[in-house]
């Protein structure tokens, strides 16, 4: 399939997803909004994805939503109830657009160059892993047009970063420094180069690619359960997805490739089947 906003690589285990709208700083033109979640089922059905990395060309990872998005025949009105029913459902669909990357049964990590402004921080908040170069920084902008945000920044960031970080955040629309956010723990690492950040990224992807698929998408389940359910409640489902899939021939072709010094070899997940 042909994006407008985007390049999709997905002939092996490790997919990769661009941001392919660098003269306009990626912003989020309505196609956007449709062509993200379709192109992350794309990856996620085929079976033969382990991970996706999603990055971006040009100065800056996106400049969040486009104007465009509020105007002509995508204009919000609020003048009735009516019309703010309506919001309130573009709203919701705006959402499953980013929450399709956490819904995701396989990792995604995002790389991250320039400005992550707006949207782009509910975009990489729902991502699994975050990888930034020196000059990258995060705003939510939403607040300095008047707006809060309300796509997923203020729901999944607090439970990445402190509270008070994500408070001064959101209040002031103040820049958070990719060396900052380091040490907060939102991203994981910090690069000098795109090049060299994109290298980390497709490396620690072909790492998680090693291992069995299923117990990585069991994993990512689990750790997605715990961070918004309660201990007792987390171990139980934990206990249920191990029972569920635990597969000993995994674990002896694990145990039989390291003493032979030599990769794994594990079968891909099944395709996802639509409708019968």
């Amino acid at each position: 399939m042909i994006y407008s906003c985007f390049q999709l690589e997905a002939d092996g285990p490790v997919a990769h997803l661009r941001l392919n709208r660098p003269e306009h700083f990626n912003s989020m033109i309505p196609a956007f909004w449709s062509e993200l979640p379709q192109a992350v089922a794309a990856v996620e059905q085929s079976g033969k994805a382990r991970v996706l990395v999603i990055s971006s060309t040009g100065k800056h990872f996106t400049a969040g939503m486009d104007l465009a998005v509020f105007q002509g025949d995508s204009a919000v009105c609020t003048r009735t109830a009516l019309d703010r029913e309506q919001l309130r459902k573009l709203i919701l669909s705006l959402q499953d657009s980013f929450s399709c990357l956490e819904h995701c049964r396989i990792p995604v990590i995002a790389a991250i160059q320039g400005g992550c402004i707006g949207a782009g921080v509910d975009m990489v908040s729902a991502c699994d892993l975050r990888y930034a170069t020196s000059s990258a920084f995060f705003t939510i902008q939403e607040i300095n047009i008047g707006m809060m945000a309300d796509l997923g920044t203020l729901q999944r960031l607090p439970k990445l970063i402190p509270e008070g970080i994500v408070r001064e955040l959101s209040y002031t629309g103040d820049r958070l420094s990719a060396q900052r956010a380091s040490q907060l723990g939102l991203v994981n690492d910090v690069f000098e180069t795109q090049e060299e950040m994109l290298a980390r990224c497709l490396a620690v992807a072909g790492k998680i690619a090693e291992h069995p698929p299923l117990a990585i998408a069991a994993s990512k389940e689990a750790i997605t359960y715990a961070r918004d359910h309660s201990l007792a409640d987390s171990l139980r489902q934990a206990a249920s997805w191990q029972a569920a899939i635990l597969d000993m021939s995994h674990v002896a072709e694990s145990v039989k490739a390291r003493k032979e010094q030599r990769l794994p070899s594990f079968e891909n997940l099944h395709p996802v089947r639509g409708r019968l």
